[in-house]
């Protein structure tokens, strides 16, 4: 056998003559080439990009490690909830203001006098005493306190709560998340809720961020709620998160001691969201931006017991001060406690619903002087029971029934009065801010 047929070298053979006819094909070559010289040119173009960039990137005084490390440290939300969280509050802050209340007062000095001056020819020459005492030298302008509010329109309508604007001799001013300032003006006190509406001052013509009115009719327990405000006057536009934790609570608020200010707050919001001293006003948020409530009150005793005010409640006021300039609601001049079975048994009342007019916390009479109600001869200790053959009770209570009318309309009284009942008719007044 010749040696170059054995089935090794013709294995070679045939694998030259693959080759050859390879070569041989131009148009193979073709791609070939086009394929190899696209493979140079762009490794050249892209070490040439990558030197300008880096060039471009020094001349900025921009360090490749420092890119990286900034890059490496971008903050990316692990859970939906999380996400969402932080979205509410990158698109609600800027609407979100704090307040600051500012006042003359008087400036103390200490001085010192002789009291017994006048009896100086009695004592004799050299006999002399002196006492300190405190006496004014003028006045100097101080915050005296802080709160929150949002703003409900682009001219810069802030809503916020009553209590935080009670005196009517202060100064307000609205400090925005930009760090911009405005003097602010009281348009309307809510005269039955804790609400209060305030117009920013601006000199040029702008359009502010909004928040988004929510409802809060399909409030749920245990549903996300976000809170901001400006806590303690410090921090402001501080965020806390937690959740509804009840819906329908009654409470009685108090201010700041000096105030005297007490107020029963009806159907409100309870949540464990933080809700601290300055935080008053703010927004309390769902986890689609929201407002479907104004933060309101806190129990000092416990741990993240808040309230705030279901902002359907605070719909109402808005839209009156847009079109009249005041706040109006119907009025029949009664202050009372809504019946429990505790209630009923504590004080031996004659039933276990209605609402007992009795004298406020201070000792504010249960029938107000010169009110429908006097008129229509109620009196203290009554048990209203039904107005319009509507039942009243804790969760239907007086005011929110005397609410579906206007000044003006006539209603009828079903009344308890020493273990009789009585037909009463009365006339709703008006009350306005």
């Amino acid at each position: 056998m010749d040696p170059y047929e054995s089935p090794k070298f013709n294995l070679i053979k045939f694998s030259r003559i693959k080759l050859s006819n390879f070569f041989k094909n131009r148009a193979l070559w073709s791609v070939v080439l086009i394929i190899f010289l696209s493979s140079v040119f762009g490794f050249l173009a892209g070490m040439v990009s990558y030197g300008l960039f880096y060039n471009y990137l020094s001349d900025l005084n921009i360090d490749f490690l420092k890119v990286k490390t900034i890059i490496e440290k971008e903050y990316i939300p692990q859970t939906s909830q999380e996400q969402a969280i932080i979205k509410v509050v990158n698109d609600v802050s800027p609407a979100v203001v704090s307040i600051v209340i500012s006042k003359d007062v008087p400036i103390m000095e200490q001085y010192f006098y002789n009291p017994l001056e006048e009896f100086e020819g009695f004592f004799g020459e050299g006999f002399e005493v002196q006492v300190p005492g405190f006496r004014q030298n003028g006045t100097e302008k101080k915050d005296i306190g802080w709160g929150t509010g949002f703003i409900v329109s682009e001219n810069g309508m802030v809503l916020t709560n009553k209590h935080v604007v009670l005196d009517m001799e202060a100064e307000y001013t609205v400090f925005t998340s930009d760090g911009k300032s405005y003097p602010a003006e009281i348009l309307a006190r809510d005269p039955v809720k804790d609400i209060a509406v305030l117009q920013i001052n601006q000199q040029e013509g702008g359009v502010f961020p909004k928040t988004v009115l929510g409802s809060s009719d399909d409030i749920q327990i245990g549903q996300t709620v976000v809170a901001i405000g400006n806590a303690l006057g410090e921090f402001k536009n501080t965020v806390s998160v937690g959740v509804v934790s009840g819906l329908g609570r009654t409470i009685t608020a108090f201010g700041e001691e000096s105030s005297g200010f007490a107020e029963s707050l009806e159907d409100v919001i309870q949540t464990d969201a933080a809700i601290n001293k300055g935080n008053s006003g703010g927004p309390l948020l769902n986890l689609r931006g929201e407002v479907i409530g104004i933060n309101t009150a806190m129990v000092e005793q416990a741990q993240n017991i808040g309230f705030a005010i279901p902002v359907n409640q605070a719909k109402r006021s808005i839209e009156q001060v847009k079109a009249s300039g005041k706040i109006v609601y119907p009025f029949l001049g009664v202050r009372y406690v809504l019946i429990t079975e505790a209630i009923k048994n504590e004080n031996n009342l004659g039933s276990d619903y209605g609402a007992w007019l009795t004298k406020g916390l201070n000792g504010e009479p249960a029938i107000e002087s010169g009110s429908n109600a006097g008129k229509a001869g109620l009196l203290e200790n009554d048990i209203i029971l039904a107005i319009n053959g509507e039942k009243i009770t804790t969760d239907n209570s007086l005011s929110e029934i005397i609410m579906r009318y206007n000044p003006g309309d006539s209603i009828v009284l079903k009344v308890l009065r020493n273990g009789q009942e009585k037909i009463i008719e009365a006339v709703l007044g008006e009350r306005s801010s």
